[in-house]
């Protein structure tokens, strides 16, 4: 019976959702305030519905209830819990299913808590937050039922996919997606917006959080998702530059795009125009990145296996949403004010330059993932990975990082060249002593780490220099978080340079007794044992390394899943405060020795520590936004 209960929420969820779109939209025609005064409730019902579905559908994969087709085609009954709970998601149906149970709990929060805009804005931006989520119940109830049940019971399940049966499954597409959904409130908002005309400090201020909250996420999603494919997948790196990589990315430039041209209509009311534009833009990166995901466009490990009828149904609903919120955005727009004015040197035109580089780094990552697919629709097969990505994004990149550190240094509305010239004489002098210092040491490596260690550095410092001569108990908690945002973002920068610039590899075939060099550190091959664990069995490698008076031990494996019948490599990895010694064991040569790839990766944790910083910069702003709303 859970799995019928489920389905009924589902659909009284989806019957909610379309009933608050015919009342928001009586509300805003007829001015009737009983009718308006209702659509909040209904918000609020309509997200509790749809909560009691996705619980339901976590308690039949809890309990293995092999009934339900999608328990048997994604899990076990043999699997640990964590895997079983997790699992409920780490399939087609039930991730949409949690999209949109995210989707529901967000129109109910902002039901329940916004108080700072006028009631016809808001009403319209729940109508629209019901509209979208309406595509996705339809698109679940009527293509890809996840209570759907079998004629008979299964024996037992297919078990889920390798790879995902990791903590990392717990944590990363929830938070991806709280950060796809955040977007999608920041676009209804938008779109209530133009539907009411009012465009202006209040509509950002309510928007603001949203967009902040759902920033924090992907930031966290993303990096959580590269540590975890990073250690997961035996490959060494970090980012491979994969459509579904891509695919999180993109909302991730919008939204920090967004970000900035939010709180400068709330704060300064300027970039009116532009804040709705890049509310619409940003939200269609995430439905761009569902599309990409469960479209069958395309093969990857991170990608769910979709037939092209579920592809064509999302297709539709991208188009349905992006399409009429453009041509509301044209209707529309001719009534936006203009706002303030500023000057070119100014804090806003600094965050001017910010948001077209991202965009144009935006437009090279849409360009390389989608160009592929476009070719093969013509039939030519085409591959573009990192090396076109690092040439064509990296500049741009390392020019955005510049204007990055020079921003919080200019004075809003105006400023003299001069003066803010001034203001970066330290960072400029930190930036060339870094370069100075590489040099000196004859460190060969490529001009693109080279200027990014260096940028790094003076990012490093110009991140910190708001906090000169200011008396830091005082200072307000978001400029604290600004602070650390744009010092996560330098020291990441410096990880990632010195990752591209220092890694050192060897890929060797030893026998028990034999050993390597990579790095620092020599590399003794101990022997391999059998190792069983709760639902794989593994050969395992006794790995001794050794740099000085450090010595360490590392187990890397080669797992087998008999559910299903999977071959894994595990890493195994150290971690010291300059860097990670990365082990991989491979397959047996026949001659008794075995193949083995060692990786020393100098200053490689600094990605995962500046993006971490990154997220905790902007929950300290979204806390002292939320504080000084309170006060």
């Amino acid at each position: 019976m859970i799995a019928e209960a489920g389905l009924a929420a589902l659909w009284l969820a989806a019957a909610l959702a379309a009933l608050q779109i015919v009342m928001g939209a009586l509300a805003l025609r007829t001015d009737d305030p009983a009718i308006a005064a209702a659509v909040r409730p209904v918000a609020i019902v309509q997200g509790v519905l749809v909560a009691i579905a996705m619980a339901a559908l976590v308690a039949v994969f809890l309990a293995s209830d092999m009934t339900v087709k999608l328990v048997v085609e994604n899990s076990h009954s043999a699997k640990p819990w964590m895997y079983k709970f997790a699992g409920a998601w780490g399939n087609h149906e039930g991730s949409m299913l949690l999209w949109v149970t995210i989707l529901g709990v967000a129109g109910a929060g902002v039901a329940l808590l916004e108080r700072r805009i006028g009631e016809r804005t808001l009403i319209a931006t729940l109508a629209a937050q019901a509209a979208i989520a309406l595509g996705f119940y339809a698109f679940l109830l009527f293509a890809s039922n996840p209570f759907a049940r079998l004629p008979v019971a299964a024996p037992d399940g297919l078990g889920l996919n390798p790879l995902l049966q990791d903590p990392g499954l717990a944590f990363h597409p929830p938070t991806l997606y709280l950060g796809y959904v955040g977007l999608s409130v920041a676009f209804s908002f938008a779109v209530g917006a133009l539907v009411t005309r009012d465009v202006g400090p209040a509509f950002a201020r309510a928007m603001r959080p949203w967009v902040l909250g759902a920033w924090i996420f992907l930031t966290l999603g993303i990096t959580a998702g590269s540590y975890w494919a990073y250690y997961e997948l035996g490959w060494g790196g970090w980012w491979f530059w994969d459509p579904v990589e891509n695919a999180s990315l993109m909302p991730w430039l919008a939204a920090t795009a967004l970000l900035h041209s939010v709180s400068v209509l709330a704060t300064r009311d300027g970039l009116r125009a532009w804040t709705v534009m890049l509310a619409v833009v940003a939200f269609s990166m995430s439905m761009i990145g569902t599309f990409i995901v469960r479209s069958g466009l395309l093969t990857s490990v991170h990608a769910f296996a979709v037939d092209p009828t579920r592809g064509t149904f999302i297709l539709v609903l991208l188009c349905l949403y992006i399409g009429g919120a453009l041509a509301l955005f044209g209707a529309r727009i001719g009534t936006v004010r203009q706002g303030t004015t500023f000057e070119v040197v100014s804090r806003e035109g600094g965050l001017v330059a910010n948001n077209l580089l991202l965009s144009v780094i935006l437009g090279i990552v849409m360009i390389g993932t989608f160009y592929p697919m476009v070719a093969e629709a013509f039939g030519r097969q085409l591959s573009v990975g990192p090396p076109f990505f690092n040439r064509a994004a990296g500049p741009v990149a390392l020019v955005l990082v510049a204007v990055m550190a020079a921003g919080p240094l200019i004075r809003w509305r105006r400023d003299e060249g001069q003066a803010v010239i001034a203001r970066l004489t330290w960072p400029i002098a930190a930036a060339a002593f870094a370069g100075a210092t590489l040099v000196v040491f004859a460190l060969p490596m490529n001009p693109l780490p080279f200027a990014g260690i260096a940028l790094a550095v003076g990012l490093a410092a110009a991140s910190v220099a708001p906090l000169w001569k200011r008396n830091l108990a005082r200072t307000p908690l978001f400029t604290w978080g600004m602070v650390v945002a744009h010092l996560g973002i330098a020291i990441a920068l410096a990880g990632m340079a010195c990752d591209a610039a220092f890694t050192a590899e060897r890929l060797v075939a030893l026998r028990a007794g034999e050993f390597a060099k990579v790095g620092p550190y020599t590399v003794h091959f101990d022997g391999i044992s059998p190792v069983i664990g709760e639902n794989w069995s593994a050969l395992e490698a006794r790995l001794t390394a050794t740099r000085g008076d450090d010595s360490l031990i590392l187990r890397p494996q080669s797992r087998f899943f008999a559910t299903p019948p999977t071959a894994t490599n595990e890493s195994a990895i150290a971690t010291r405060l300059d860097g990670q010694l990365y082990t991989v064991l491979g397959q047996p040569d026949g001659t008794g020795r075995w193949q083995m790839r060692f990786w020393w990766k100098p200053f490689v944790t600094l990605i995962w520590l500046g993006g971490a910083l990154v997220a905790l910069g902007g929950m300290l702003s979204l806390v002292g936004r939320m504080r000084k709303r309170r006060a």
